[in-house]
């Protein structure tokens, strides 16, 4: 009789703790969507993490990690879903993971997952990250290549993003393609000043307002100057 007590009583338990959790996957449901109504991004972090301890889902976290990611929280990112090399990654997850190790000046580890999306779907905007990274490790025969592709796959009303300035702009896609093209002639060469600066000059035949490109072609200039001084 005892025996029939103690299993009556686990199924019962069993029974209350399923239902338990499901009023809890509800609430936070609709929490989460509260949230999201209101933009409350907080609220939203707190209702997904919620929700992936009641009920984990791996689409639920990549998305938890986007939200991080977009709120410049790029080490939180990387915590919820990692930093490894997975080609079974979703594309959002590759997303996170190559931005929020490019963000935490991790470019090797960037290039790896930018590298999977791109081998994915080609993509000019994907091909300029890898790019500029490739630039910054020195891997120059991988940046020239895809600098051939993004001045050749990139259109005039694609647009890149610059934040150097206070007030951030944007810059036709191409233009940022010739800037790097300019930086890799000089990166491979410095002796070849003049052909880094023509490259300069078609970005900013595109966009006179492109900063960084003008600010790169006044030191190549200040370069040139320096080197016809010594001469």
């Amino acid at each position: 009789m005892k025996k029939l007590f103690i299993i009556t009583a686990l199924i019962a338990s069993t029974s209350l703790f399923a239902q338990s959790n499901g009023d809890l996957k509800t609430h936070f449901e609709q929490y989460y969507q509260e949230m999201k109504k209101q933009g409350d991004v907080n609220g939203v972090i707190n209702a997904l993490t919620h929700l992936n301890v009641v009920d984990p889902s791996q689409a639920r976290r990549d998305t938890l990690a986007y939200v991080y990611m977009n709120g410049n929280q790029h080490l939180q990112a990387l915590n919820t879903i990692g930093i490894e090399k997975n080609d079974s990654d979703s594309n959002l997850a590759v997303q996170v993971k190559a931005v929020s190790l490019k963000a935490l000046n991790q470019p090797k580890r960037a290039i790896e997952q930018f590298q999977i999306l791109y081998d994915r779907t080609p993509d000019p905007f994907v091909a300029y990250e890898m790019a500029d990274l490739k630039i910054q490790v020195g891997d120059i025969s991988g940046a020239e290549k895809d600098i051939t592709y993004g001045i050749a796959n990139s259109t005039l009303n694609m647009k890149h993003a610059f934040y150097e300035r206070q007030q951030p702009y944007e810059v036709p896609l191409k233009a940022a393609f010739y800037h790097l093209q300019g930086l890799l002639i000089f990166n491979k060469d410095k002796t070849k000043v003049d052909e880094a600066i023509a490259f300069m000059d078609k970005a900013l035949e595109l966009d006179s307002n492109f900063n960084l490109a003008s600010l790169s072609k006044q030191a190549l200039e200040k370069r040139k100057t320096e080197g016809d001084t010594e001469n």
